[in-house]
């Protein structure tokens, strides 16, 4: 049998022979507050899982899936099983079916460390103990037996014994209580993928939504220590948000009962859809002051998450292939709700300037694929939660909400839920409903939008007469596969008091190499052309030279928020495609910055713009850059509003850039109270932000780390003081983070990611180069010995990307060439990473052209 992976034909083979009935999961959980550690191999809880089936084929063979350290005994229709020889570690084999079918299989199962199956997760602030299971794409078989794959859904119920003092939720609502367990009601069909147990002595908060005849309970979940910061009216309120509008919008009531919203620790996504226990990362309860982009990008998940319990839960996709079919409607609608019905009604312009420019990285990867992907097997779709599938693929419904009409699209959900409900969908049950209520020819914008790949450019061609005035604007595209584009086309000039404003708009539909926009012949010259303003296609936006030449004295001058977020992401584009030198868009949000008023949009700037100077730009140059950027974060730091969330970004932005003695003395001073900056709190998280450059830099030492964490002795706080002193300069720490990542798998999913990001600093990549042959050396066998998620993250993170020369990419070159048979899914994080160097080479090269 091929292990832990399962693929997309063997998925299918067992779709057409089975079909589920129910499940009965008992698990018992009082193991997880056991004080002694197990003496041989890892901690266990007992599952017992009782599963009902029938098989289209009587006497014919299947399996069930399942990985557990042990399993204690398996009966198949009142036939006992011997597990020593049907259970290979990962998979049950079933021979001899009958039409219906019973299996009972009895297991002990481990907790895991890595956030897949049960997480185990230990408070260092109180020792308190708390549990919570995340599974998607394939990881329920961690928690007990199953069929792990999105088609063979059915009803769930859960009892599970829990230690004494805890609290227990699940899918369903507690149905009743004997001593220490608990039982829930069954749930309506559902995917293995989306069952959940969250316990422990967790904070619970209780509210109800309710819609006419329609109650829902609400509730909202945090560990105890984070009790004091959490503000559950704020997510009460956004939820009840959300079910007015997607209650109006989708005329189908949410159809899982109660709705339970849990932030659980060491979470490595932002969510999971879970129907009626949605879990969260528990970033999201803020320690600190933090800006309203923060609180719009909690919102945005709240609501993408609700858009799941329609998209993906009551109606889900056959197989991985269309992951899309929930992922990019729901981060569309995340936004579309946002502006919708919440107070954050400039979503739109995070969408423009943050979620798409995760999807044009994406696209221009090698590995990039169209919306519907091929994917092979389960490792090929754990990859696939990719910027294409959610942010392009959202990207691409907004283009398609202009192409049909916003009524047609929302009649086409309303009559796709009704169709399909409870039961599981390809692309083409949705074209059809598509097709059916806008009257489109829905295979055409299919082939283009969702079967191919790549993203195209738009770039303006003006020309105008000796009077002024435009005689001819046409849109030319250029990619590999030219699309068709609903866009907008915006003229801009300078007005009488110097700001860049819009006077006149036509909207076009953009097909083939070059389109004119004959609405706009007679205009006045403009000073700036913005092609898809608005943002209504997904598209690289380029501009004429006369433009680009209006963008550098004037981008802050840009009135409109959502315009000027397209133009910076647009010069970012360029800066990343080594079309733009790096030091001049260093040069252009040093000019313009200072001016921007969206402040997630300026967090975005002051993220790439640290890129431009660590990745992008000449090394020889790297320095200076540094120290002109610390240097206009500290003025705009002095300039900015007391006590606004300017402020607060600006100080974050040049702890980030710090560079000289007298940066980090006044970081000392911040941190010790012996300097001041009027109106700048710095809280808790602040201070872990101006250590962290601080330790990297050499300025303290260990002695200061150990006091800052007995300052702030929480699961926040150790993560923050493992990734400041991995960031310590020295060749023996480096040693040690590598060991701890790489030797041994003690460390919890999060300080994994905690003591990669700490040895990873830009400004020590001589102490960095002696781990880029051992790299190479050890993937392979990270890989097959470690969960797919802790895979993933040691390889992205520790690929040697600070090493920008040519003989890194050989070195990737050559293990490429060697390891051809290697995992799929790892060769593809390789080539990703290799790709994303490059990329930075090409960059370098144009910055030094530019310096002459």
């Amino acid at each position: 049998m091929p292990g832990e992976n399962l693929s997309r034909d063997e998925a299918r083979e067992r779709a057409e022979l089975l079909s589920v009935d129910g499940y009965e999961v008992v698990l018992d959980l009082r193991s997880a507050v056991d004080e002694a550690e197990p003496a041989d191999g890892p901690r266990t809880f007992r599952s017992v899982t009782t599963v009902r089936f029938r098989a289209a084929a009587p006497g014919a063979s299947s399996f069930a899936d399942l990985i557990a350290p042990s399993v204690n005994s398996v009966t198949l229709n009142g036939r006992e099983l011997d597990p020593a020889v049907v259970f290979d570690g990962a998979r049950i084999a079933l021979d001899g079916l009958a039409s219906e079918n019973v299996l009972v299989v009895d297991a002990d199962c481990a907790y895991s460390r890595t956030g897949e199956g049960m997480h185990r997760f230990v408070d260092p602030e109180d020792g308190e103990v708390y549990l919570y299971t995340q599974y998607e794409p394939a990881d329920a078989r961690r928690v007990y037996a199953n069929f792990e794959q999105p088609d063979l859904k059915a009803p769930y119920r859960f009892e599970v014994t829990a230690p004494e003092g805890w609290q227990v939720w699940s899918n369903g609502v507690e149905e009743s209580r004997e001593g220490q367990t608990r039982r829930f009601a069954e749930t309506a069909p559902i995917s293995t993928y989306i069952t959940c147990v969250v316990a422990g002595p967790y904070h619970y908060v209780t509210d109800s939504y309710t819609r006419g005849d329609l109650t829902i309970p609400l509730g909202a979940i945090c560990r105890k220590g984070l009790a004091k910061h959490f503000d559950a009216d704020e997510v009460f309120l956004v939820t009840k948000q959300g079910f007015d509008l997607f209650h109006e919008i989708f005329d189908y009531p949410y159809p899982f009962g109660k709705y339970d919203q849990a932030f659980v620790p060491e979470y490595n996504l932002g969510a999971m859809e879970n129907p009626g226990m949605v879990t969260f990362r528990e970033e999201y309860i803020f320690r600190g002051k933090v800006t309203q982009a923060s609180y719009e990008r909690r919102a945005n998940t709240i609501l993408h998450e609700m858009a799941h319990m329609w998209f993906g839960d009551l109606v889900t996709m056959k197989w991985w292939d269309d992951l899309w079919l929930k992922e990019s409607f729901a981060d569309f609608m995340g936004s579309f709700a946002l502006v919708e019905a919440t107070r954050f009604d400039q979503a739109w312009v995070t969408f423009a300037n943050s979620r798409k420019a995760w999807a044009y990285r994406a696209d221009q990867l090698p590995s990039t694929h169209p919306i519907t992907a091929d994917i092979r097997d389960l490792e090929d779709a754990k990859l696939n939660f990719d910027g294409i599938t959610y942010a392009k693929g959202a990207a691409v419904l907004k283009q398609l909400v202009a192409y049909v009409g916003r009524d047609a699209f929302l009649e086409g959900a309303r009559r796709y839920f009704k169709a399909n409900a409870y039961g599981n969908t390809t692309l083409d049950d949705l074209l059809s409903v598509l097709g059916e209520v806008s009257g489109r020819d829905m295979a055409e914008w299919s082939r283009a939008w969702l079967q191919t790949a790549g993203v195209n450019a738009l770039t303006p061609v003006v020309t105008c007469d000796a009077g002024g005035r435009v005689t001819e604007l046409a849109v030319v595209q250029d990619g590999d596969e030219l699309r068709p584009h609903r866009v907008a086309v915006g003229l801009y000039r300078l007005d009488p008091d110097g700001a860049l404003v819009r006077y006149a708009r036509a909207e076009a539909d953009v097909a083939g190499v070059r389109t004119v926009v004959g609405e706009l012949t007679g205009q006045e010259k403009p000073a700036l052309v913005l092609v898809n303003d608005e943002d209504l296609t997904y598209c690289k936006i380029r501009f004429d030279e006369a433009s680009l030449a209006t963008l550098r004295s004037h981008l802050g001058s840009v009135t409109d928020p959502l315009s000027r977020a397209l133009c910076w992401s647009a010069l970012w584009n360029l800066t990343r495609d080594g079309l733009m030198p790096a030091r001049d868009f260093v040069s252009l949000v040093l000019a313009h910055s200072g001016r921007e008023t969206d402040v997630g949009v300026l967090q975005m700037l002051h993220a790439q713009v640290l890129t431009a100077v660590t990745r992008y730009a000449a090394p020889d140059w790297r320095e200076q850059g540094g120290k002109v950027l610390a240097a206009c974060a500290l003025q705009e730091l002095r300039f900015a509003e007391p006590g606004s969330e300017h402020q607060l970004t600006w100080a974050r932005f040049f702890a980030a850039g710090a560079a000289t003695e007298g940066d980090f003395q006044l970081l000392l001073g911040l941190l010790e109270g012996s300097a001041r900056i009027d109106g700048l709190e710095v809280d808790q998280e602040l201070r872990w932000d101006f250590l962290l450059p601080l330790a990297a830099h050499g300025a303290i030492g260990e002695e200061v780390l150990a006091a800052e964490l007995a300052r702030d002795d929480t699961a926040s706080g150790k993560r923050h003081q493992v990734r400041c002193l991995a960031a310590r300069p020295s060749a023996a720490v480096k040693d040690q983070a590598w060991a701890a990542v790489v030797e041994s798998d003690a460390l919890s999913n999060a300080l994994v990611e905690a003591t990669i990001a700490g040895m990873q600093q830009s400004s020590q990549r001589g102490l960095l180069a002696p781990y880029t042959e051992p790299y190479f050396a050890v993937i392979e066998r990270i890989w097959a010995d470690r969960s797919i998620q802790i895979g993933m993250d040691v390889v992205r993170g520790l690929y040697p990307s600070l090493q920008d020369s040519q003989a890194t990419l050989d070195a990737t070159d050559a293990w490429l060439a060697a390891h051809e048979s290697a995992a799929p899914a790892l060769r593809r994080l390789v080539l990703e990473s290799r790709d994303d160097l490059a990329r930075a080479l090409r960059a370098q090269a144009c910055d030094v052209a530019a310096a002459g």
